[in-house]
C-alpha cells in the first residue's frame, strides 16, 4: 500500500478526508533548535486548522508545545500539506519524527497511547431547535437538508455519508468540498449552515467543535449516538505516530502524554472537541474497510 496522509489514510473509508492531488510544501523548520538541546521534530500541516498552522494556532500545535516542554526539548516543525505524499515526504524522509494527531491502528506506523477519542457530530443552528438530533435513524433527517463534506470521485467519502446512504437518505444531502478553504476554522458546510442554506451539517468532531467556536451564528454540536454503523466505525481514538522502528521515541511520548493528560484534556475542551471515553487500545481498529 502506498503511503497516504495519516489522517486521510484512516478516513478514506471512515472519516472521509479523501485523497486529493499532492501539493508541494515547505520543509524549513519553524523553530531552530538550540545547540546542545534535545529536539522534538514534528511533521505538521502549515494550513490545517483546527489542527495546526504555521502560526501555532491549532490545538495540535498547543499539544506539541506541552509535550516538548515535558521532554525538555526544542520544538521544530517540518511543514507539509496533509495530502498524498505526506508520510513519504516527512516521516519516511526523516525530516521530522512525530505526527501529533494520528488514528490508532495504522499498521505502517507506530502509535502512542491514545490521548483522545472523538466521533462525528450533528451541527445545527441554536435557533432551529434541532439539538435533540442524535441518531442517524432519526426520521426528521429525511426532511432536512444535510451538509456533508465530500472527498470526490475516489469513493472515500465520510462514514456518515455511507451510513445515510444505507438508510436511503440521499436526496437531501448537499456536498461540500473538503479542501476548499485550507487553514480556516469554518468549513464550507458550517458556513452554509450559518447562512441558513442547509438545516444541519454532519462533521468530524474536532472540525465541528471549531466551527461552533468560530461561527457568527450560534451553533450546537451534538455527537452522533452511533459509534459504529455495522462494520463501519464512526468514532476513533487518536494518538501520536512515529516511524515503526522508533520505539524509544514512542515510549518517551507515552510517558509525556501520561504526565500532561490533564493539560491536554483542557486544550481539547477549549478547542471544542467532542470527547468520548478512551477504550482499551487493543479493542480499537481502523482496518475494517481496508
Amino acid at each position: 500500500m502506498k503511503h497516504r496522509s495519516i489522517r486521510h489514510l484512516l478516513f478514506a473509508f471512515s472519516l472521509g478526508l479523501g485523497i486529493a492531488a499532492e501539493r508541494a510544501g515547505a520543509t524549513a523548520p519553524a523553530i531552530a533548535p538550540a545547540a546542545g538541546t534535545d529536539t522534538l521534530r514534528v511533521c505538521a500541516d502549515p494550513a490545517g486548522l483546527p489542527y495546526s498552522n504555521e502560526k501555532g494556532e491549532g490545538f495540535e500545535n498547543r499539544i506539541a508545545r506541552l509535550i516538548a516542554k515535558e521532554l525538555r526539548a526544542t520544538l521544530q516543525y517540518t511543514w507539509w500539506v496533509q495530502r498524498r505524499g505526506f508520510v513519504r515526504n516527512t516521516l519516511d524522509a526523516r525530516t521530522c519524527d512525530v505526527v501529533i494527531g494520528a488514528p490508532i491502528g495504522l499498521g505502517m506506523l507506530r502509535a502512542t497511547r491514545p490521548y483522545y477519542r472523538s466521533t462525528f457530530a450533528f451541527v445545527t443552528r441554536k435557533e432551529s431547535r434541532l439539538e435533540s438530533l442524535r441518531s442517524l435513524d432519526d426520521p426528521r433527517l429525511r426532511a432536512l437538508t444535510i451538509g456533508v463534506p465530500l472527498a470526490g470521485d475516489d469513493g472515500a467519502n465520510p462514514a456518515p455519508v455511507h451510513a445515510l446512504g444505507r438508510r436511503g437518505i440521499t436526496g437531501v444531502l448537499r456536498g461540500f468540498p473538503l479542501y476548499g478553504e485550507l487553514g480556516r476554522n469554518m468549513p464550507a458546510a458550517a458556513e452554509a449552515l450559518a447562512k441558513r442554506e442547509i438545516d444541519v451539517a454532519i462533521l468530524w468532531g474536532p472540525v465541528a467543535g471549531a466551527a461552533a467556536k468560530n461561527s457568527p451564528e450560534p451553533l450546537i454540536v451534538v455527537p452522533l449516538a452511533e459509534e459504529t454503523d455495522g462494520a463501519l466505525p464512526l468514532a476513533f481514538a487518536i494518538g501520536m505516530a512515529v516511524r515503526k522502528d522508533d520505539k524509544i521515541l514512542a515510549d518517551r511520548l507515552d510517558a509525556a502524554l501520561v504526565k500532561k493528560r490533564v493539560q491536554i484534556a483542557a486544550v481539547l475542551r477549549d478547542a471544542g472537541v467532542p470527547l468520548l471515553p478512551i477504550l482499551d487500545p487493543s479493542t480499537e481498529t481502523t482496518d475494517a474497510h481496508r
